[in-house]
């Protein structure tokens, strides 16, 4: 198997307000956005690696995340934002991914501060339970459903915030590299846990430990695979496959079903994760789609759950296993402490606070950078 690995990450941030608000799709503006980015530099060397997009909005190393709408012919009406996207160039170590994002999230939490904005780290809207698009979805939109599912599905992606994990290997081909977003689909309600940063839902303190993990998996992939032709596409609700649109995402696996990181870190221990199972020869399951009931499990539990924990034991052996020698072998050990005392996590911290009298405010305060 080829052994030449690339790496990205795209991480979405999600603020408070000056007012110490969750600045969401209720309270805040697309220009409110818009200004920090303005303030955010342009590298030229970043492209065509970087996807720019139809409607021009992604355009630098940050560009606003949220609902994209469109009038008849594909015509950009224009974007009910969520938070900023942070996305990095490929790489070929994992470190370099990890120390690019941290960069640029530096750059934005100063600028962002600024404009009264402080980045936070949660993986669902505390407060919103719903979102619906206004005005709603044109005959042209609602047309969309078929042929790009996800601009109708999105609606939830308006309360998540989360990761994607990007890996590649050069020279895989596009059958093997399938059947790696089989098993990482497979395998992701083990995976998960490691990341489980979203406790509230609707102003309280929700019985889990992963909000986002709980409501997405029936319309959102935990995997994408990008092909290079249209006959490669596999048929599914949700996708496992989409089209590439610059040469450099042909073969991409984005990982996304994790939620959101505090501690960026923790992403390169995910991707030597990924990494390790893709190398790993042992581990047979494979999947189409996610497990929705498993992962509402895993949402609820974690590694709590007997079921949970004895799968993710056996998935970050394989990776152990696979990685042996390689340099980045020792970024799993963070993953296997927090096999041995999960209850150490953030996750945890975050529902102690509220558990012990704290209300939700100063909950997400306290999660503010």
């Amino acid at each position: 198997m080829p052994t030449e690995f690339r790496f990205g990450i795209e991480h979405e941030v999600a603020f408070l307000n000056q007012s110490g608000q969750f600045a969401d799709f209720t309270n805040t503006s697309f220009d409110a956005f818009a200004q920090i980015v303005a303030e955010l530099p342009v590298y030229d060397s970043d492209y065509p690696q970087l996807r720019i997009g139809d409607a021009g909005i992604k355009h630098k190393r940050w560009y606003i995340e949220g609902f994209e709408r469109f009038g008849e012919g594909e015509v950009s009406l224009g974007c009910t934002p969520k938070g900023i996207e942070i996305r990095t160039t490929i790489h070929p170590t994992i470190n370099g991914a990890v120390a690019e994002l941290c960069d640029s999230f530096k750059r934005l939490r100063t600028v962002a501060d600024r404009f009264g904005y402080r980045p936070i780290a949660l993986s669902f809207n505390p407060i919103q339970t719903e979102f619906r698009p206004d005005p709603p979805l044109s005959a042209y939109e609602r047309s969309l459903e078929t042929e790009a599912p996800e601009l109708v599905t999105d609606t939830i992606s308006q309360l998540t915030y989360g990761p994607d994990l990007n890996i590649s290997l050069d020279g895989l081909s596009t059958a093997a590299t399938l059947d790696l977003g089989r098993k990482l689909t497979a395998y992701s309600p083990f995976i998960v846990p490691f990341s489980f940063s979203s406790p509230f839902y609707d102003g309280q303190l929700w019985d889990g430990l992963s909000v986002r993990n709980y409501l997405r998996h029936d319309v959102r992939p935990a995997v994408l695979v990008f092909v290079e032709d249209e006959a490669e596409m596999i048929e599914g609700k949700p996708p496992l496959t989409a089209l590439a649109r610059p040469v450099a995402e042909v073969g991409r696996i984005e990982f996304k079903a994790c939620d959101s990181c505090r501690d960026f870190s923790l992403y390169g221990s995910l991707l030597a994760l990924l990494k390790g199972l893709c190398l790993d020869q042992t581990l047979p399951n494979r999947a189409l789609m996610p497990d929705i009931a498993l992962h509402q499990h895993s949402a609820k539990h974690g590694f709590a759950s007997p079921t949970i924990l004895e799968t993710a034991d056996v998935v970050l052996t394989a990776a152990e296993q696979a990685l042996a020698t390689d340099p980045d072998r020792p970024l799993l050990n963070r993953l296997r402490t927090m096999l041995e005392k999960p209850e150490g996590g953030e996750v945890y911290q975050m529902r102690e606070q509220i558990k012990s009298g704290g209300s939700i405010t100063a909950a997400l305060a306290a999660l503010a950078e």
